[in-house]
């Protein structure tokens, strides 16, 4: 009887620990997937970070460099997921603001940011549609506008990339 009784507390411990577990990561999950803020960006959302950093080296400054653009060589995601990881954003030593389109070599638009002034930018893309399984030519169209209230058209840049949906 106390062999039986022993071998019940030992199964009611293992079950409640791995309760435990499994709410501990719901938790986790839930907190560092779902419940972020977002800003609204033209019918689709974005969490814009004002901390955004391109992660390389940024020399000079925009008056000696010119207006740093950001380059992709490939990116990938999963069919039917609606965020690509990509990071898109404004490097902080530019003089201008950037409207970032994220869109594919046949004109279909993904994505359209809010104006992303120098510094800021996302790394999580919310896309306005799901893609099938294949390889599609895509780029970021950088539309650069001044930083005063008019946000007057500046030039425009395009850097091209693979997206590789798996």
């Amino acid at each position: 009887m106390n062999k039986e009784r022993k071998s019940k507390k030992i199964i009611i411990i293992v079950v409640v620990a791995a309760i435990a577990v499994f709410a501990a990561a719901g938790i986790y999950v839930y907190y560092n997937f779902y419940s972020q803020p977002t800003e609204a960006s033209q019918g689709v959302a974005g969490k814009i970070l004002r901390d955004w950093d391109t992660g390389a080296t940024e020399p000079g400054t925009a008056k000696s460099s010119g207006t740093q653009i950001p380059g992709y060589s490939t990116a990938e995601m999963k069919a039917g997921d609606t965020v690509l990881h990509l990071s898109v954003g404004n490097p902080k030593t530019n003089e201008c603001g950037f409207y970032a389109t994220v869109k594919l070599s046949d004109g279909t638009e993904l994505y359209k940011s809010q104006l992303l002034e120098p510094g800021s930018g996302l790394t999580d893309i919310p896309l306005s549609k799901t893609l099938e399984k294949g390889e599609y030519k895509a780029m970021v169209l950088y539309e650069c506008v001044t930083l005063d209230d008019d946000h007057k058209p500046l030039n425009s840049a395009e850097s091209e990339f693979t997206l590789i949906v798996k």
